[in-house]
């Protein structure tokens, strides 16, 4: 496949969504590669769903911008760089997707505070310092850097959508699974604005994968368990990366685990300490 320079332009926001949720046709998301190397100790955990819940309250909107206002999403990426994220694909993505559309109105003037807010049914949205670092990650993989983009690509959790949203201008395709019916009805009508044919959201069993796309270039998950499902391993293409937040032993809390699956095998590496969500099985 042909690197993302040559493909048409990446989706802008906002335009008439067609069709979400019954399989799109992969088109290229034209955004550049520009990894830097990943910082093993960039990020703070996340914080448990009632922290996020307290915190939300005090926190404090820039003054003097609207929430539609580029400017404002200009701020949130320029921390992000100064906390040491280096991945310009993703800071492009951030600068057109504007996160305060995927949270209740309520919490809507806390979108571009560095901080995990409720989304409903015990779910948090990611801080965007996650969420940059682990796309970061996924670009440092060897197929993102020689296609220059996140080619086919899995998500494991949609929560509110804005991560597929996110992962619309970095990848061709993109499936996107959710196992809470209410969640995956919320992403879909939060991401009814745009039009995004590339982008398939699918009720299911996270932990089961999505075997009629697979193989994939890039998985990403939302939720962290014990173990790597066995199917994730299974449908993660030759060259592709999986990124996802993982148990420690001894009940020593989660990190950001890397898996590169090469010809022979596959290569796993650990990285900075984080808080997700459960990883559960079944849907709901």
């Amino acid at each position: 496949m042909s690197g993302a320079g040559s493909g048409p332009r990446p989706p802008r926001f906002p335009m008439a969504l067609d069709r979400m949720g019954q399989g799109g046709t992969a088109v290229k998301a034209g955004t550049k590669a520009g990894v830097g190397k990943p910082q093993d100790s960039v990020l703070r955990p996340q914080r448990h769903l009632h922290e996020a819940a307290r915190d939300a309250a005090r926190q404090t909107t820039p003054q003097g911008l609207g929430l539609d206002s580029l400017l404002v999403r200009q701020r949130m990426v320029d921390r992000l760089k100064a906390e040491g994220i280096r991945c310009e694909p993703v800071f492009e993505a951030m600068r057109q997707v504007p996160r305060h559309a995927f949270v209740d109105s309520a919490l809507a003037i806390q979108a571009y505070e560095d901080t995990s807010l409720p989304i409903g049914h015990g779910q948090t949205i990611s801080k965007p310092s996650v969420v940059a670092r682990m796309i970061e990650l996924l670009f440092a993989g060897a197929s993102a850097r020689s296609r220059g983009d996140l080619g086919r690509t899995l998500e494991v959790g949609t929560g509110c959508g804005y991560q597929a949203a996110l992962l619309a201008h970095l990848a061709q395709h993109v499936v996107s699974i959710e196992r809470l019916a209410p969640l995956f009805d919320k992403a879909r009508s939060n991401l009814s604005a745009w039009r995004l044919d590339h982008v398939r959201l699918v009720h299911g069993d996270g932990m089961l994968g999505h075997g009629p796309n697979a193989p994939y270039d890039s998985i990403i998950a939302a939720a962290g368990g014990d173990e790597l499902p066995d199917a994730w391993l299974d449908q993660l293409a030759v060259g592709g990366r999986l990124v996802a937040p993982t148990q420690r032993g001894g009940g020593r809390g989660q990190v950001l685990v890397v898996i590169d699956r090469h010809a022979q095998g596959v290569t796993r590496s650990e990285h900075e300490g984080v808080h997700f969500v459960p990883l559960k099985s079944g849907v709901a």
